[in-house]
Order: C-alpha cells, then sequence, then structure tokens
C-alpha cells in the first residue's frame, strides 16, 4: 500500500493538516499551537478518524444486512480505509472513499462518502461528511467524527487534566447509558453525567467508563476548555443526535468529542444493521449531508 498523501491547509493563524488514510484530520494549529492529538500509539494510534458506515460496535463485529451479512470492526470502513483527494487549495481540501471490492467483502453495498474541510475566516475548521448511494437498493448507515484534542493543550502551563471540563450552551441534565462486557450500550441502568449544570467537570476517572454518550445537546454545541489557560475547541454538530466523549484508559493525555449521527449496537436489539438505532437508510440516487465545526480558542 501507497503511504498516505499528506496536505496541509491554512488561512490566517489556522493551520490544518489532512491525510488519505481515512481521510482524517491529522494536525489542527492555531498560532503554531497544536490542538490535536497527534496519536501517540501509547494511547491510542489515531488523531481523528472518520466514523462510516457505522459508530461504535457490532456484537461481535457481524451483523446481517437486506444484502447480505456484513462483518466490521468499531466504527466500520472509513478510518481504514484510503480515500481518493479530490481538491487541495489553500484553505480547503476534499476526499471520497467509493465502494470497490474490498469494501464490498465486508459491507455489501454501493456508496460515495465523502469529507471536505474548509478553514473559515472566522477561524474555525468546517468538516463537512456527504454520503451518495449510486446503487439499486437502500443504504443503510450512519457516520460519525472522532476527533481527539491534547489535553492539556499548553502542558508548559502547568495545567492538568483535571483543570479541563465541557461547557454547555445551558444547564440541562444528561444521563449515558453505560457499556456492556461486549462494548454494547445498555440503557438499562443509565448514569447521569450532567444534573442542572452547564458543566461536566473532567479527570481521568470520568473516563473509568469508556464512552460517555450523550443525546440531543442543548445548541447542538459543546466546549472543551482550560481552566486556566482558557484555551480549547467549541464544536458546532448541528444535525447530529448524539455526541460521545472519550479517552483511552491509563491516564491518557486527550479527549475525545464525537458527533454522531447513530451509535453501537445496544443490548437489546437485534443484529439486523437496518434496524439499529440511529440507523439512516439512504434510497438510491439519494444524498444525505451533515456538517460540523470545530473552533479552537
Amino acid at each position: 500500500m501507497a503511504d498516505p498523501t499528506l496536505t496541509t491547509i491554512s488561512r490566517g493563524d489556522l493551520e490544518a493538516t489532512l491525510s488519505t488514510q481515512g481521510g482524517q484530520l491529522m494536525s489542527l494549529k492555531k498560532e503554531g499551537l497544536e490542538y490535536v492529538w497527534q496519536g501517540d500509539a501509547t494511547w491510542w494510534k489515531y488523531h481523528a478518524p472518520l466514523l462510516f458506515p457505522m459508530v461504535g460496535r457490532l456484537r461481535g463485529n457481524r451483523a446481517q444486512t437486506a444484502q447480505g451479512p456484513t462483518e466490521m470492526a468499531q466504527h466500520g470502513l472509513a478510518r481504514i480505509s484510503v480515500f481518493e483527494q479530490v481538491e487541495a487549495v489553500e484553505d480547503r481540501a476534499s476526499y471520497v472513499l467509493r465502494a470497490n471490492d474490498d469494501t464490498r467483502a465486508l459491507f455489501p453495498f454501493d456508496f460515495a462518502f465523502w469529507v471536505s474541510y474548509a478553514l473559515s475566516e472566522r477561524g474555525g475548521l468546517t468538516v463537512d461528511l456527504m454520503v451518495e448511494n449510486p446503487g439499486t437498493v437502500a443504504l443503510p448507515f450512519a457516520i460519525g467524527g472522532h476527533p481527539a484534542f491534547n489535553v492539556p493543550v499548553t502542558p508548559a502551563t502547568g495545567e492538568d487534566f483535571s483543570d479541563y471540563r465541557i461547557r454547555f450552551a445551558r444547564p440541562w441534565t444528561a444521563t449515558s447509558p453505560t457499556l456492556d462486557d461486549d462494548h454494547l450500550w445498555d440503557f438499562g441502568d443509565p448514569m447521569t453525567v450532567v444534573e442542572e449544570s452547564d458543566v461536566l467537570p473532567l479527570t481521568h476517572r470520568t473516563f473509568d467508563v469508556d464512552t460517555i454518550m450523550l443525546t440531543d445537546v442543548p445548541g447542538d454545541m459543546a466546549t472543551l476548555e482550560g481552566a486556566k489557560s482558557h484555551r480549547g475547541v467549541t464544536l458546532h454538530f448541528p444535525g447530529f443526535k448524539y455526541l460521545g466523549l472519550w479517552s483511552a484508559a491509563g491516564d491518557a493525555p486527550f479527549v475525545a468529542v464525537e458527533p454522531w449521527t447513530g451509535m453501537a449496537t445496544c443490548a437489546d436489539e437485534s443484529d439486523e444493521f437496518e434496524a439499529k438505532r440511529g440507523m439512516e437508510l439512504l434510497a438510491p440516487g439519494g444524498v444525505f449531508r451533515r456538517s460540523f465545526t470545530i473552533q479552537p480558542f
């Protein structure tokens, strides 16, 4: 396999580096300061992978579709596939993954999965995701982003992981299902994550449960910020019903803030792919589109 092609785009004091491997964001710098996790495999080798045609895991990595069986590892095909770069100019770039023999062996559908990155004059990076169905049958899928951010962003200031928090648009009460031993969501015993507050304080112990999943986040936005440095990122994710929050075991120095349209298989679900919670069914010839924005500060 050829080495991935890296492309750097810039606008003002913002710079982003992108890769054909997974079509993923590798770096996001503002005034030279790196915000994106740099993929230390001690904890997690990725940076900001794209999730398609599913989010999370299937039971036993397998499911049944209307077109036959599917077998995919966690988060699907996109992050392990090489995308074609279709545009690269000063402040934007775009990529596409089209169904091929390798993808059909795991997921028996035709598709085109596009991602475009654009830097704005307001200092943000917009990630535009688009799914096309060139096939003759309905295409089932979910999509998501999985950007991980350095915590702390500025270690030289003496900030610690526990100086960080997630801030929401307004006070609210939120619960999350828990993950069972098979990494399936269990809605039977939800945990309260936020209670009449606009802040979720973070420690490494916050992620002893692995992933937190929030539903219908107020204002479709969340901010990861340091209380001392006042550095962090704000994500805007209209049209994404779910938000995942995750950090790797072993006190990893990052937090992933993940907009999703779907989720892992749930403990109370069957193994029918099309019936999973949050699954889209895109008609032949149809187009589905969602965007989220990362704004570092």
